[in-house]
């Protein structure tokens, strides 16, 4: 597949889509247990929503972790095996 600038994986505009996302979903909501099911939820599909708009020759993977910010640490990792020359990741904290 021949990738040009309207279908290169553009970094800051994925993590501007998952920044809007996130803030549309959470807005000043404090930390509510029930909540955080929905909210994840909403955050993911609203998130792979706005991604498939963009109509950009990729398969996208969503995930959203939501913790109560009370000093505890959290740790996550990824791996992935790509086309460093036309794939890639973004993240929103």
């Amino acid at each position: 597949m021949d990738f040009n600038d309207e279908t290169a994986f553009d970094k800051d505009q994925i993590k501007t889509i998952l920044k809007d996302c996130v803030e549309e979903t959470l807005g000043q909501h404090t930390y509510e247990h029930a909540k955080v099911g929905q909210w994840i939820n909403d955050v993911c599909e609203k998130s792979t929503k706005k991604l498939i708009a963009l109509s950009k020759p990729f398969k996208y993977v969503v995930t959203c972790v939501i913790v109560q910010r009370n000093g505890a640490g959290l740790h996550t990792a990824a791996s992935c095996f790509w086309d460093s020359a036309n794939d890639g990741s973004a993240s929103f904290r």
